[in-house]
């Protein structure tokens, strides 16, 4: 006791147990196998939280109570829920002593209910001594704690959220030689998108296990692989060779509108055993879609070549649903042989955006293993289609009628729209309406009984000479959508004039002209509209039609062009508009106005060697092609250089400063008879020069790290040689805000040995300037370098100061890098503080630091901790000094 109570006075806690060990103190008993923690959302901020174990059975470290991190900086003991009342192993009365699912695996829940002070991101974690000894991918296994942890993301933007629940225990065995295999049975209560990824297994403080390594890295001369399947969480390592338990952690991460909102951790654990049999193997359909209201009927079968007794079970999300479940009645045992149908009678409540998951297994009665195959099948739950759609064209828009959806959950209707008809047929298994149709989406409705729509290009109107043609499907809150409806299609009546032409014929600042024409009305209602008729020709400046100015008037249906004269045609489009007027007398009224059409713009930008031609326009046809034309400079013709299918071109292999100029003419479409096809219309004509103003290439930076010397050794290529003949400068940098310069170097140089004031970490790059004076500091080819590229701060454990000019001083090992500071406090058995400082060199002569006397051979223990910059020393504002704490002994030899 006194020898306890005086190293309590000397000596932090964490060192006082690094001592106990070293005197031979055991560990705490050995029992954890697997665990994890799941959460069912409440209400609220209110939350019940499951702690599932997995145990050795006759372990004696048994836990009637396990203490749960809330992430709030909460903690709670929570009872175990499951089991009848009884003793342990150890001999302690437990109100559950959890249930035995095997000879040596007891399963544990421990369930406790809390709540949160506010939306945010929490931690949930347990920590629990210890795993068990022997653990082949975990050095020093039964020191090392069962760290498992869960991420809660409440936001109330996203709604309430409960975890997956993992339906499959992580109990089976495998085999050397032989491919194991596991899955979590994940189900998500609340339909969301699950993603599976591989994580090191943690130990204390969450930390990851130094020296973890998987499963098939442990046999170095045979290694194998052990992945899994990001979308089913099918884990699988291909022939195990060496016999022993295996630890590895996984974590199943939810996506909720394509955002995380949580995760469970599984840390789990395999034991290999030679053996000599033979899995089953099961036979089923992999993936299937089900029409909500059909009855799914899904055979499955397992067969086993050694012919052992077969167990078929299956576990899933749709045997757990409240309404009209599956229902999979397990079949007898059976050699060599074993079936049975699982039957889904399915509802409108089971339509859901992300498939269903159900796992069959088959495991047999082998010995001394049990071997066994699982299977994973997505079903599909999909809502039918809209029936009877029907269109009806109205003046500038279209009336579209359905019938209601047999579906009462859905939230309304999505209406899809093209020109042209896309000949599109749904698939099998196969949901709304893929983008490759050139359908679009131009309305979401609410309300299943709201069956009609109106479309009116919002506000705009339709144009005439365009085939419309039209998809309807349901949607359902999780974004699910139903199959696509038949396409159906219809044309607005040729009741109004319909523009055809806007054309540039000449190009001027102040007395330019464009060309105007339309085609007239040929399917007029005479008792609406009894006439006569005018037409009223409005302009408008730019794309816009918000200001516009009458410039003409005609009282002919057959008078259809005009050409406006006196423009700025150089510097801006024109966009132009007709009215069509009923002129009855006593009756004159405005029938409505044609939808606009602009002349085709063209604007330059030029760069080195280039000029890039955009053509912009705003028209009610379709513009199919563009055929670019540049001047002659010697005909003064304008020639045909190009013909393109998008408004965008670029003319290339140009002398800069030297002028071009352009032009181009539009080739466009209504794609219905009864219009003038095609139209053909001229932009402006732009000039422009093309003008180096394009920075180099940025140059490959590559490094060699001489650690000894503490010195970065950096080199890149001669870009002259390949992107920029007309390099002046290169500029090596840090990255860092703002980029913090190291160098600046002429076109030949091509080394530059840097060595930093502190640390060697930190991410570089180098830029290169031309003689014109561009350069680009934001597109680089990085390196990076990190504190681990050279040794890490790492102490000796002995040293012998007997003055022989060899290991006098207890010092770090040299090559070290990126130290600002340390704190190394050293005792002696006792636990008395002999020897600190904060230099990093240390140079304890072995002497007390009290009295200045030698100290006596033996053992001391040290608690050092190593402040290593991260970040950029040279701005202060990012400069981090990392802490790193090292606790071992160093024996002292004379």
């Amino acid at each position: 006791m006194i020898l306890l109570k005086k190293i309590n006075t000397f000596v932090p806690r964490y060192l006082l147990l690094l001592i106990l060990i070293f005197a031979g103190i055991s560990a705490m008993a050995t029992h954890q196998r697997a665990g994890e923690i799941t959460y069912r959302h409440i209400s609220g901020l209110t939350y019940e939280v499951t702690i599932t174990t997995y145990t050795f059975a006759p372990s004696a470290a048994d836990r009637c109570e396990l203490t749960i991190n809330w992430g709030d900086g909460e903690s709670t003991e929570l009872r175990r829920v499951n089991g009848v009342g009884g003793q342990t192993p150890a001999g302690i009365y437990c109100e559950h002593v959890g249930e035995n699912i095997s000879l040596e695996i007891r399963l544990n829940i421990y369930k406790g209910v809390h709540t949160y002070a506010s939306a945010s991101t929490y931690h949930i974690w347990l920590e629990d001594p210890n795993r068990n000894l022997g653990i082949q991918n975990i050095p020093n296994s039964v020191d090392v704690p069962l760290f498992i942890e869960t991420l809660l993301v409440i936001n109330p933007f996203l709604g309430g959220n409960s975890s997956p629940v993992l339906l499959l225990p992580p109990i089976d065995n495998g085999c050397v030689g032989l491919p194991y295999l596991h899955n979590a049975g994940a189900y998500d209560p609340n339909g969301d998108s699950l993603a599976y990824k591989l994580v090191s297994c943690k130990g204390a403080g969450g930390l990851d296990i130094l020296g973890y390594k998987l499963p098939s890295e442990v046999d170095s001369q045979n290694p194998g692989s052990f992945t899994i399947n990001p979308l089913t969480g099918d884990i699988l390592w291909e022939n195990p060779t060496i016999q022993g338990e295996y630890n590895f952690a996984f974590i199943i991460e939810e996506y909720r509108y394509g955002v995380r909102i949580g995760y469970v951790t599984r840390d789990m654990q395999v034991n290999i055993t030679s053996c000599n049999n033979t899995p089953p193997v099961i036979e089923v359909t992999a993936d299937t879609c089900v029409i909500a209201g059909d009855t799914l009927n899904l055979f499955v079968q397992a067969s086993d070549e050694d012919n052992d007794r077969i167990t078929l079970s299956a576990e899933g999300g749709p045997l757990l649903l409240p309404i009209s479940p599956a229902i999979f009645e397990q079949p007898d045992d059976s050699a060599g042989h074993v079936s049975q149908t699982l039957t889904w009678p399915t509802v409108c409540a089971h339509v859901r955006k992300q498939p269903y998951q159900v796992y069959f297994k088959a495991i047999d009665d082998g010995s001394p293993v049990q071997l066994f195959d699982l299977k994973t099948v997505n079903i599909s739950v999909i809502a039918p289609p809209v029936l009877n759609p029907g269109v009806v064209p109205l003046g500038n828009s279209m009336i579209l009628a359905w019938d209601q959806h047999s579906c009462p959950e859905i939230q309304g209707y999505r209406i899809y729209r093209r020109a042209g008809s896309s000949g599109f047929v749904p698939g099998a298994c196969q949901t709304g309406v893929p983008p490759e149709t050139g359908y679009s989406l131009i309305k979401q409705t609410s309300g299943a009984g709201n069956t009609t729509y109106t479309d009116d290009n919002n506000g705009y109107g339709l144009v005439r000479g365009i085939r419309y043609c039209y998809i309807i499907t349901a949607w359902f809150e999780d974004g699910a959508e139903s199959i696509a409806s038949e396409e159906i299609c219809a044309s607005l009546k040729k009741d109004m004039p319909v523009l055809t032409n806007v054309s540039v014929n000449s190009t001027s600042v102040d007395n330019g002209d464009i060309e105007v024409a339309w085609s007239k009305p040929t399917e007029l209602d005479f008792t609406q509209t009894p006439g006569p008729f005018i037409y009223r020709l409005f302009r408008s400046e730019g794309f816009t039609n918000s200001v516009k100015q009458q410039i003409a008037e005609f009282n002919d249906l057959n008078d259809t062009t005009f050409t406006d004269t006196g423009l700025n045609s150089r510097d801006t489009a024109w966009t132009y508009t007709i009215e069509f007027i009923n002129n009855t007398p006593g009756n004159v009224f405005s029938i409505g106005f044609s939808v606009p059409a602009s002349s085709v713009f063209i604007r330059l930008t030029p760069t080195d060697g280039k000029i890039r031609i955009s053509m912009i326009s705003s028209v009610p046809w379709v513009n199919e092609s563009y055929k670019v034309y540049r001047k002659n400079p010697v005909t003064q013709i304008f020639d045909s250089i190009a013909s393109v299918i998008t408004p965008v071109y670029t003319d290339t292999a140009l002398v800069n400063d030297q002028e071009y100029c352009y032009r181009v003419e539009s080739k466009g479409t209504y794609g219905t008879p009864g219009y003038k096809d095609p139209l053909y219309n001229y932009s402006q004509e732009s000039c422009d020069m093309p003008v180096d103003n394009v920075p180099p290439c940025p140059p490959e930076l590559v490094f060699e790290l001489n650690c000894d010397e503490r010195t970065i050794l950096f080199s890149w290529n001669d870009i002259s040689l390949s992107c920029a003949p007309d390099i002046d400068k290169y500029y090596l940098y840090r990255k860092g805000t703002p980029h913090i310069l190291i160098g600046t170097f002429g076109s030949s140089s091509f080394f530059y040995n840097y060595r930093p004031e502190q640390t060697i970490a930190g991410c570089f790059f180098i830029v290169a300037e031309d003689i014109h004076g561009n350069i680009d500091t934001t597109s680089y080819n990085q390196v990076c370098i990190s504190i681990d590229d050279c040794p890490r701060y790492r102490l000796p454990n002995v040293f012998t100061p007997n003055s022989d000019s060899y290991n006098d001083l207890f010092t770090p090992f040299p090559g070290y890098t990126s130290v600002e500071k340390i704190d190394i406090r050293i005792y002696n058995r006792w636990g008395v503080l002999v020897f600190e400082t904060s230099d990093p060199a240390i140079n304890w002569d072995g002497k007390d630091k009290s009295s200045n006397t030698d100290c006596a051979d033996g053992v001391y223990f040290y608690t050092c901790d190593v402040y290593e910059v991260v970040g950029s020393p040279e701005t202060p504002e990012e400069k981090r000094l990392q802490k790193r704490t090292l606790t071992d002994s160093v024996h002292l030899l004379r």
